[in-house]
């Protein structure tokens, strides 16, 4: 992909590609290497590779003279310190999942997704047009990063389970691998939540270090083998209805760098951002498959479970508003354009889409 075939994928056209691309080719270009680390490990082809994907994207818009080198999780830091490394510049950017880092402030949730949030479209419907990231960036600041779309799983599984769960009852006492934000939902309802990387599940799950785990949906799931260890498999992800991936940038770094750069940076973004969607629903209908032929049996959560995880985050939602003035900031930016982009969703939308649903089984 050549710089200007880059203009026309991501939607700038002629015009904004004569405006945007005119001045930066008719001056030299800097060459400038970064590196960014991942969360995740290189197995985990859509995820990684989103963030792969993207420098690729930035070195072919820019003839290579802006390079960036992407790390797995664990070559130069752990999977849940890309935060950390950005911030102290040991790198200059990484592609992550903001809720790994709740525990430094629950703010943090929303670059993601929070329990019981909005779908993939409204989520980032919302970070691009709704304020979203203009709010999520001021935050971020007083961490020195700065951030960019840069990837979406749509909905998640509930993932897997080494026994069935029938009641509320039935979560009570369960060590459950969960991301995020969401560890402290299941806490209210009695599970015991333990965050754990990617690569460290199927070890903690098949030992029995841990009762359940989570991760994202059939493709990933399938690849890190959960389903060989716990036959249960539960939908849906309540707490990830359409989380955001974002490339978190070092601020010092960011402000530094070119703003031609800086453009071509964001919509590789969204080019990765597009991608990765479109590669989840191309592979999880097939992984899901395999997995059923395979023995993994299929459950929804229960209606009694479901009422109460949703009672337990709203809870939650307003113990951390009443505290943390950044999180009812954002919370209520992100609730009421929800709450307005469902009230169209289920006039059109969601009638067409369990139409076809029904009928897709026919």
């Amino acid at each position: 992909m050549k710089r200007r075939d880059f203009l026309k994928v991501t939607g700038l056209g002629a015009a904004g590609a004569t405006a945007m691309a005119a001045p930066a080719i008719a001056q030299s270009m800097p060459e400038i290497k970064w590196r960014m680390t991942t969360s995740w490990p290189k197995s985990l082809d859509t995820l990684h590779g989103g963030a792969e994907m993207m420098a690729k994207v930035v070195a072919e818009a820019t003839d290579n003279k802006f390079q960036i080198q992407t790390f797995a999780a664990g070559e130069i830091v752990p999977g849940l310190q890309v935060l950390d490394a950005v911030q102290s510049a040991t790198v200059e950017m990484g592609h992550t999942a903001t809720y790994y880092y709740f525990g430094k402030d629950p703010t943090f949730t929303f670059g993601s997704s929070i329990p019981f949030g909005p779908n993939s479209r409204l989520n980032q419907a919302w970070y691009l047009l709704g304020g979203g990231k203009e709010l999520l960036n001021e935050f971020f600041k007083g961490y020195n990063v700065t951030s960019l779309l840069a990837g979406n799983t749509g909905c998640q599984m509930g993932g897997f389970f080494r026994k069935e769960i029938n009641t509320v009852e039935d979560l009570k006492g369960l060590k459950f691998r969960i991301g995020g934000f969401a560890g402290r939902v299941m806490q209210k309802l009695g599970c015991v939540p333990q965050q754990l990387a990617g690569g460290d599940i199927y070890p903690a799950l098949e030992k029995g270090t841990i009762d359940a785990a989570e991760w994202v949906g059939p493709y990933d799931d399938e690849k890190l083998g959960l389903h060989k260890v716990a036959p249960h498999y539960y939908y849906p992800g309540w707490w990830e209805g359409g989380p955001m991936l974002l490339a978190l940038i070092n601020l010092d770094k960011w402000n530094a760098l070119p703003k031609y750069y800086q453009s071509v940076l964001e919509q590789a973004g969204h080019f990765s951002n597009n991608w990765m969607m479109a590669k989840y629903d191309t592979v999880n209908p097939t992984a899901l498959r395999k997995l059923l032929a395979a023995g993994t049996k299929l459950h929804a959560f229960s209606p009694p479970i479901m009422e109460a995880s949703f009672k337990a985050a709203k809870e939650l939602h307003s113990e951390v508003s009443a505290t943390n003035a950044n999180f009812k900031k954002v919370y209520e930016s992100l609730t009421n354009y929800a709450n307005n982009g469902y009230s169209w969703f289920q006039v059109a939308e969601v009638g067409y889409d369990n139409f076809m649903a029904r009928h897709s089984q026919s």
